[in-house]
C-alpha cells in the first residue's frame, strides 16, 4: 500500500486519536486538526493527500471546510465522516467536493479499502496531469517577446481563446504557427480536453478523410477495424489543422459541413456523430491567392479565417532575437545535457546571429543553436562554431570595410570585433559615446580596439574628447 499524507479532522480527542493510531499502523503519516479553521490552516501547506473530516463540527463544519478549501485552489481529497446519516447529507457533501462518505464508528478495514481507493484515483488524476503537460507543453518554459508584433500576436491569441471562433494562423515555415495554436488551446475553456495536431500535407489524399473522420470495419480494401478518426479524437477539445492549403478540394467540402453541422460522418457509414470541436487552422501559403486560383475553396477560406492571426518572420522582429538566441541557449543546453557547464557567446557571435536574416525563422534558430552546442568545447561557442551559411553572410560585412578575413582564431575574432563597432558608430551617426553604450563596453576600450587594427578614421576628434575618453 502507498504511504499517505493524511489530515484528520474532528472535535472529539477520542475519535481523533483511535482513527490516527488505525492508520499509522497502516503505514501511513498522519496530523490531527480539533477544527476547520485549523484545518485550513494546515490544508494551505498544499501537502496532505486525504482529508478525512467530520461533519458536525462547532464552528466550520466539514463540508464549509471542503468549499473554503476548493475555492482557495486546493485539491486535496476528502473522505467525509458523521455519526447521523442521511440521503441528503451525503448529496451535500458529493456536491461539495467530497470523494467519499462514511458513517460513524469506522470499520478499520472498511476506512482503510476507502482510503485505498482514493489515494489510487488521487495518484491516477496526478498520472493524467502530468502526461497531459508533457503532450500539451504546460510545462515548457516561455519565452516572454519584446517586440511590439509579437506582443500583439499574444494579446489577440489570449482575446480569441475565450471564444469557440475558428481561428487561421498565418506565416513563414518555422515561424512557430504551431507553438501560437497550442498556446490559444492552454487558455481556452477546452484546456483540459485533447489537442490533436494534424499535418494536412503529410496525409496520402486517399486516406485523408478515413484520417479525419474515421471508418467503419469493411469501408474499404484494408479496413479491417474501426477507426474513430481525428475529428472524434479531438471531441471537447481543439484540432489544429497545419498546412491547410495541402487539404484536397473533395476534402475541403467535408470540413466545411463539419464546421457548419458540427458533425461528421465516418467512411461507410449512413449516420452522423455530433462533435464538439474547435478547429485551428494554419499555413505558409497564401490562401486568398489560392481561392482566386480555384485551389481553394472561398466559402471555407471565410470559415477558418474568422479570426486571423499573423506570425511575423524573424527579420521583422529584431527586438526579440538577442533575447530569443540567450533563451534557446540555456534551455537547449539543460535540453541536451552539457554535464552542468554553463555556455556562453565568444563576444561578436551573438552580433553576427542577430544580423542574419533567418529565411527557416524559429526553426532555423533552433536548429543553428543545437549545432553550436555540439561544436563548442569548454562552455565557448566561438564564430568558428558557426554553420558555413551564417559565415558566408557574416563575412562581406568585414570585407566592405577593410578588413582580410585570414590569420588565427583569435585574430579573425578580434577583426570580427573591430567590424561590430564600426557598424554600431555608423548605425549611431558617428556617436561614438552612443557606439560604445549600445555595446555595452567603456569608450576608451571602443578606442583600444580601433587602434590595434589601426582604425584612424576613429580617432578623437579633438584632445578633450581623447582626454576624456580615455578615462575608463
Amino acid at each position: 500500500m502507498t504511504s499517505l499524507q493524511v489530515l484528520v479532522v474532528d472535535d472529539e480527542p477520542a475519535i481523533r486519536q483511535v482513527v490516527t493510531s488505525q492508520l499509522r499502523k497502516a503505514g501511513h503519516s498522519v496530523e490531527q486538526a480539533s477544527s476547520g479553521e485549523a484545518a485550513i490552516e494546515r490544508l494551505s501547506q498544499g501537502d496532505v493527500d486525504i482529508v478525512l473530516c467530520d461533519i458536525k463540527m462547532p464552528g466550520l463544519s466539514g463540508i464549509e471546510v471542503l468549499r473554503q478549501v476548493r475555492t482557495a485552489g486546493i485539491d486535496t481529497a476528502f473522505i467525509m465522516m458523521t455519526a447521523f446519516a442521511s440521503v441528503d447529507t451525503a448529496i451535500e457533501a458529493i456536491k461539495a467536493g467530497a470523494a467519499d462518505y462514511m458513517i460513524k464508528p469506522l470499520n478499520n478495514e472498511e476506512l482503510l479499502h476507502r482510503l485505498t481507493k482514493v489515494g489510487d484515483l488521487r495518484g491516477l488524476r496526478a498520472e493524467n496531469r502530468v502526461l497531459r503537460r508533457l503532450v500539451l507543453g504546460v510545462n515548457q518554459e516561455v519565452f516572454g517577446f519584446n517586440s511590439p508584433a509579437m506582443r500583439e500576436m499574444e494579446h489577440m491569441a489570449a482575446k480569441v481563446a475565450r471564444t469557440n471562433s475558428t481561428v487561421l494562423i498565418t506565416g513563414e515555415s518555422g515561424t512557430g504557427k504551431g507553438v501560437v495554436a497550442r498556446l490559444i488551446h492552454q487558455q481556452s475553456p477546452r484546456a483540459d480536453g485533447p489537442f490533436i495536431p494534424v499535418n494536412c500535407g503529410a496525409i496520402p489524399e486517399n486516406l485523408v478523410e478515413s484520417e479525419f473522420f474515421g471508418h467503419t470495419r469493411g469501408a474499404f480494401t484494408g479496413a479491417d477495424k474501426i477507426r474513430k478518426g481525428l475529428f472524434l479524437e479531438a471531441d471537447g477539445g481543439t484540432i489544429f489543422l497545419d498546412e491547410i492549403g495541402e487539404l484536397p478540394l473533395a476534402l475541403q467540402v467535408k470540413l466545411l459541413h463539419v464546421i457548419e453541422q458540427k458533425e461528421v460522418r465516418a467512411v461507410g457509414s449512413e449516420q452522423s456523430r455530433p462533435v464538439d470541436v474547435r478547429i485551428i487552422a494554419a499555413t505558409n501559403r497564401n490562401l486568398s491567392e489560392m481561392v482566386a486560383q480555384g485551389k481553394f475553396r472561398e466559402d471555407l477560406y471565410f470559415r477558418l479565417s474568422v479570426f486571423h492571426i499573423h506570425v511575423p518572420p524573424l527579420r521583422e522582429r529584431r527586438q526579440d532575437l538577442s533575447a530569443l538566441i540567450n533563451f534557446m541557449l540555456q534551455r537547449n543546453t539543460r535540453r541536451m545535457g552539457s554535464g552542468g557547464v554553463p555556455v556562453s557567446l565568444d563576444q561578436g557571435v551573438e552580433e553576427v546571429l542577430v544580423n542574419y536574416d533567418w529565411p527557416g525563422n524559429v526553426r532555423e534558430l533552433e536548429n543553428v543553436i543545437d549545432r553550436m552546442l555540439v561544436m563548442a568545447d569548454g562552455g565557448r561557442i566561438t564564430l568558428a562554431d558557426l554553420p558555413p551559411q551564417i559565415h558566408k553572410i557574416a563575412q562581406p560585412s568585414m570585407e566592405g570595410i577593410g578588413l582580410k578575413i585570414s590569420g588565427t582564431l583569435r585574430e579573425q575574432v578580434r577583426k570580427y570585433e573591430v567590424a561590430i563597432i564600426l557598424r554600431a558608430v555608423e548605425e549611431a551617426g558617428g556617436d561614438r559615446r552612443a557606439a560604445a553604450q549600445k555595446l555595452d563596453i567603456g569608450l576608451s576600450s571602443l578606442y583600444r580596439k580601433l587602434e590595434e587594427f589601426d582604425a584612424p578614421r576613429l580617432a578623437p576628434e579633438d584632445s578633450d574628447n581623447q582626454i576624456e575618453n580615455r578615462a575608463d
